[in-house]
């Protein structure tokens, strides 16, 4: 290679001699090699959470997105070549309508965060308003990307403070008429469970929308938000059938009503017929950069997470109601099993919780950290945690 190449690196970072690297191995060598690197991992039990989650995937899945004709698919663009594709799109968003008790979903987005922040700016096409009301008990990650878009937007970020006696939204919103929306987490980012009812009526009285951020895990016992009045519906989708991979790619969720169909963002599948009267899948109301100006774009997210929404199409069909209900029940079941070993280091011992919440893990000075239990948690880890913390 030509020492011109590295001309524009400093000489006093550059090498002066040959790394020392070990010899070449074979293939089967370096097989043995990296075989034995890894037996000396430890296996532990995770119990984080905020929005990521460990649950388990079925089998299933994983070799039917695997599948070359899914795995590189071609753009759903060109109907007549891509009606496999279509039509898993289609599934997986009559399966989020089902889901969250909505009339129509996209294609899905790139993560819940954006989801909430293209939900949050169709609250204000919808409304003519400029003013966007938060909840302080919503993912702080969200929170702040909603933060950063606001303000290229020039659209006003109200951020409503949650109690602090409960650790649940506050009850009084205080909304004015510049309030395009008021966004909630249900369950929120500290793993309690919200009583929507009353801002979805606040909200309404007000002509602001109501958007809720889901757990789509935990609508296996929860009420859906179409249910107590949600106007749109978004949430991180990577719960249902797609690892963690070390925190992406996502799956963002994004429901709504019939009527704010056309303001909805990113790509939609509609079904139809042919001219032979067979069914047949195509992407409509794509009101998007690539198809209009610009300026008149309901989003300038290009892209959604076929694979991804395909992951989650699938997982919901293996399990179906009775399966998303037996997995949210233990999470619940196995969440409070822990919440009874800590006692009084619960936060908020008399706010109810799904598969998260507070504990304060050292008492001195006192911390309060997320703690996630999920299906996938066994007795003697929950009780090994327990033991740690009680004794911390």
């Amino acid at each position: 290679m030509s020492p011109s190449f590295f001309a524009d690196v400093p000489e006093k970072v550059r090498l002066t001699s040959l790394l020392n690297l070990p010899t070449p191995l074979s293939e089967p060598e370096l097989l043995s090699e990296l075989t034995a690197m890894s037996q000396q991992n430890a296996v532990a039990s995770s119990f984080l959470g905020g929005g990521n989650y460990q649950h388990y995937i079925p089998s299933a899945v994983k070799h039917l997105v695997g599948r070359a004709e899914f795995y590189t698919a071609y753009t759903p663009y060109q109907a007549e070549a891509s009606q496999g594709t279509l039509q898993a799109i289609y599934e997986y968003q009559s399966l989020i309508c089902a889901l969250t008790g909505l009339d129509v979903a996209n294609a899905s987005m790139y993560d819940g965060g954006t989801a909430l922040v293209e939900a949050a700016f169709m609250a204000c096409r919808i409304t003519g308003r400029k003013t966007v009301a938060v909840s302080m008990a919503v993912n702080p990650n969200y929170r702040q990307l909603l933060k950063t878009y606001c303000q290229a937007a020039d659209i006003s970020l109200k951020e409503i403070p949650f109690d602090e006696s409960s650790g649940l939204a506050a009850a009084d919103l205080g909304l004015t008429e510049q309030d395009a929306c008021y966004i909630l987490q249900q369950p929120n980012y500290f793993g309690n469970i919200e009583q929507p009812n009353q801002p979805a009526s606040q909200c309404h009285k007000n002509g602001s929308l109501f958007i809720v951020s889901i757990d789509p895990i935990s609508l296996g016992l929860l009420k859906s938000p179409g249910e107590y009045g949600a106007d749109i519906v978004v949430g991180e989708g990577q719960s249902l059938g797609n690892p963690q991979s070390f925190g992406g790619p996502g799956l963002g969720i994004f429901a709504t009503k019939k009527e704010f169909l056309r303001q909805m963002p990113g790509r939609i599948v509609g079904g139809t017929v042919d001219l032979q009267g067979r069914r047949a899948y195509t992407l409509t109301m794509s009101t998007r950069e690539q198809h209009i100006r610009r300026e008149r774009a309901t989003s300038n997210i290009c892209s959604n997470e076929a694979l991804c929404a395909l992951a989650a199409a699938i997982y919901l069909t293996l399990l179906g109601k009775n399966g998303l209900k037996s997995v949210a029940e233990l999470c619940l079941q196995k969440s409070n099993y822990l919440k009874k070993k800590l006692g009084a280091r619960v936060k908020w011992p008399k706010s109810p919780s799904f598969k998260e919440f507070m504990a304060i893990t050292r008492l001195s000075p006192p911390t309060a950290e997320l703690v996630c239990v999920t299906e996938l948690a066994s007795k003697q880890a929950l009780d090994k945690l327990a033991q740690e913390i009680l004794s911390g």
